[in-house]
This record gives C-alpha cells, structure tokens and sequence, in this order.
C-alpha cells in the first residue's frame, strides 16, 4: 500500500518520496483514512512504529493546501526534545506548500517564537506550560483551531500535565477534530478522552502474537557491579555491527560523568540532560542525528524525542522504575521495522525493580546472570570481538592520571609564570624549605591581607622570623633576591601567598 492509495495529496506524497519514505506503516494506514473524514481517534501503537505521520498528514490536510494566517492546528507534546521531532517530521512533509509552523516550548527566548505566531503560523507544536503561558498574554490565539493533538498522552500524565491539558481543551473551540496518541492507555488518559473527544475510534496498531515487546529488539539483561559499568559500556560500544547507541542513566550528574568517561576513553559520545540549556540539548540531538555524535547519553526526560531510525543500541546504565519507563527506552532502538539490542544492567540495591518490570513484561528472567567486563557471556551474547579493551585504541588514558598531573602542572606553569598555584603543590613545597616555613598563625595573617599588597607577597615569604618591614629591609631581601637569581626554592615558597591572591 502507498500514501496515494490512502488519499494522501500529491504533493505531500511527493515530500515524502524526497525523504524516502514510500509505504506507510500499520498505525498509519488505519488511523489516515478515518482521519482524513474528520473521525475522532484514540491511536495506540508502540514508540517508533509512525504515529507522528499517522496524525500529521491528516492535519497537514485537512487545514488546506493555502491556509489563512492564524493557528488552525495545534499538537501538543510532553517534552521539548520531541516538540523538536515532530516539528521536524510535519514540516518534512509540507515542504511543498506554503503552510507554516511554529515550535513552541521553554529554555528559549519569546521573541522568535512570538514573532512567528505574529507572522501568521498556522500548525503549532509545543508543550503544555509554554502554550498556556502564551495563551495568557494574549500572545497565542487559540480561537481557530479545527485540528487538535495530544502525542505521548501517557507522558503527559506522568509529568502532571493532566490540568494543563485541560486548560488548553477548554481554550480551543468546542467543536474540533481532536486526535490522541499514545504508546500505553492508562486510565486518566482514557477519561480524558471521554471528557474532550466525540464517540472516538480507539485504534490498536499492534501484533497479537508479539507480546508486549517488540518482536524486533534483543532484550539483555545483566547484573552488574556499579564500579564496573563503565568498562563493560566501553567494550559494548566495540560490539560488531554496532551502530549508533542511546545510553540511558536516571540522573543528570551520571549522564554528565558518563559522556566525560567516554570521551576520554576515545569515543564519539554527547549528552541531553536538565542541566543543559536548550542550545545545547538542541545541539546533542543534532550531531546525535546527523552522525557526528555515535553515542548519546541521555536521562528520560529525553526518551521521546530521540526519533532516528538507524540507532542500534540502548543501553540502560540505572534500570528504569517502571515497566512502561523500560518500554520507552529500549523503544529507542528497533525503529521503523529494523532490528536492535536493548542492554539492562541491574544493581544488587535495585533487584526489586527488576522483579517488577520481569513479570510485568513477561521476560522470564527473575536472576539476571551476574556479569563482569571480563564475562565471557558477555562477548558472546553481545558479537564483542575477543580481547576487546574499555579503550578504543590511540586514545590517552588521562582519566587515570589526571589527579597526579593537574597538581604537578599547576605548580610548573605557576612558578614560571608568577601566577596562582594549587594549595596541595604549596603545602608540601612550604614544609621542604625550612627557611620559609612558618608557624600556621603567621602563614594566615597575610592570607587574610591578600588583597592588600600583591607585589609584597613573594617577599612576605623570605622575610626574618622577626617580621621587619622596614623599607631598608625590604630592599636588602630583593638585591639578595637578585644575587640568588630567584631559586627554585624561593619561588616555591612564595607559593602560598600567590595561591591566595589568585582565589
């Protein structure tokens, strides 16, 4: 079956066609065509089987091949990485016609966002707290909308977004096209169709024979010792055939130590995380899908928004807190009908989790096999190629030195060029020059004094026991100072002045 065939117009058939993308997958074929006639839907598919053109070439649409200015469809998403996403695929497949689109989400700045609703968008894309806010300063006009989403609704809820939602619903016209998609149906989700939607079609895209996971992806679970993660990630990212990789950790701080780790062990990686502004998520995500980037470490509030068909390996660092939590991860990879391996490891601490995801999903795993980096299973379950090293080969062990050199230089570059030194470098200098040394109540008198006199603190360091600051005894300590031709002991023992000034 093709697009055409599902009444899709030309020219939106043809964008397609540009992106290679010539037959619609099953969520698409049966949620289209009822689309298309205005019928309200509720669309349940597993992540990464086509839900975004499913509801998006229906809107694209039915708003018009020339639509007036004004937001005419609006599609709501839980987070800003997959405002991205769907942004991206609709305008894909509107290239050929003047309609215009406008993301709209936090972490960036108004303007631009306002400019182009002012400009005359007529799809928006965005989350709920920027669309409400908007709405509020009279700066989004909801009024006109005949086409209204909900992608992801389940996420939604799990990120308390139900009230907004129902702000939005009550804002938009009462009579309306509205869709709603979503990987799992909860409860919540199910009333709130009832409450907004018209006699909705609950569509299931699904395979009765294929379980609650995709037929697709290699589940592999393993129990694994926190201090050895690293290295086994290391040697996983070496695995034959391996492609690009999501490597999924439960806190902002893991996700950042992870993506320094690898990096230093020679591989390609980046990072999405909370502690990033939205530039540089934005960036991630771009390198991540252009190819620049092979790895990407990324905590859940990520997981949706990752949308590249070519991602063969997700790797779970902490295990996820809930079945449906693992079902989005490990949905990363598998996309678009290709294959992939979802990678688990599961601490000791965190083995009653497991228990629940075990027999929610049914993997009949209640013991994962315990696991090392040095597991033969490991290489075998995994195509790792024997003797395969954490370290790709030519890059610098600096994490395993990096504690004894950065002293070390400190002291070097600062004793030639006068400038601040590391307090670990001054101390142990200061205790090996018994001229300098000093009771700790004076050595933390012309600390406090610092700002002071810069240029007396190295001679504060040389100065007699007896503390005479004359200025005919200031200059006999700098000709003997010029005589010695400034030794390295002098200069080591002006260190704990000079560390202060530079704090």
């Amino acid at each position: 079956m093709t697009f055409s065939e599902l009444q899709i117009e030309q020219d939106i058939v043809d964008a397609l066609a540009s992106k290679g993308i010539i037959e619609p997958f099953p969520i698409q074929q049966q949620t289209i065509p009822l689309a298309l006639t205005g019928q309200d839907i509720i669309g349940q598919a597993k992540t990464g089987t086509g839900k975004t053109f499913g509801f998006g070439l229906p809107l694209i649409q039915r708003i018009g091949a020339d639509p007036g200015p004004g937001v005419k469809a609006l599609v709501v998403v839980p987070t800003r990485e997959l405002a991205v996403q769907v942004s991206e695929d609709l305008e894909s497949a509107m290239v050929n016609r003047p309609t215009k689109l406008v993301s709209i989400y936090g972490g960036k700045a108004y303007e631009g966002q306002v400019e182009q609703l002012k400009a005359g968008a007529q799809i928006v894309v965005g989350t709920p707290g920027r669309l409400i806010d908007l709405h509020r300063q009279r700066l989004l006009d909801l009024s006109h909308v005949q086409e209204i989403v909900l992608d992801e609704a389940d996420r939604m809820l799990d990120l308390g977004f139900l009230s907004d939602i129902e702000r939005i619903f009550q804002a938009v016209p009462a009579v309306r096209h509205t869709m709603l998609f979503s990987a799992t149906m909860p409860a919540p989700i199910v009333a709130l169709a009832r409450r907004f939607m018209s006699r909705p079609v609950h569509i299931r895209a699904t395979d009765p024979d294929e379980g609650l996971m995709q037929a697709n992806i290699k589940h592999v679970i393993y129990r694994a010792h926190s201090l050895d993660k690293d290295e086994v990630i290391a040697r996983i990212l070496q695995a034959e055939g391996r492609g690009k990789t999501v490597i999924f950790t439960r806190t902002k701080r893991a996700a950042a130590r992870i993506v320094e780790e690898l990096k230093d062990r020679g591989f390609n990686a980046a990072a999405v995380h909370g502690d990033l502004n939205q530039e540089q998520r934005e960036r991630a995500m771009a390198a991540f899908k252009a190819g620049k980037r092979d790895v990407l470490i990324a905590t859940d509030v990520a997981a949706r928004g990752i949308d590249v068909d070519d991602v063969t390996h997700v790797i779970n660092h902490t295990i996820p807190d809930d079945p449906d939590t693992y079902l989005h991860r490990a949905g990363r990879t598998g996309r678009a009908g290709k294959t992939g391996i979802a990678v688990t490891f599961v601490d000791w601490d965190d083995l009653h989790k497991w228990t629940l995801i075990d027999k929610a999903l049914e993997f009949g795993i209640p013991e994962p096999v315990e696991t090392y980096s040095s597991s033969p299973h490991l290489f075998t379950d995994l195509d790792i190629p024997a003797g395969t090293k954490g370290r790709l080969p030519g890059s610098s062990p600096r994490a395993a030195t990096a504690g004894a050199e950065k002293p070390a230089s400190g002291g070097r570059s600062g004793s030639a060029s006068g400038g601040s030194r590391s307090r670990s470098r001054t101390r142990s200098s200061g205790s090996e020059d018994s001229g300098s040394r000093r009771p700790s109540g004076d050595r933390t008198a012309p600390e406090r004094s610092a700002p002071a006199a810069d240029a007396a603190a190295p001679e504060s360091a040389t100065a007699p026991a007896s503390g005479d600051e004359s200025a005919d005894g200031a200059q006999k300590r700098r000709r003997r100072r010029r005589r010695r031709g400034g030794s390295s002991s002098e200069a080591t023992a002006s260190a704990p002045q000079g560390a202060t000034d530079g704090e």
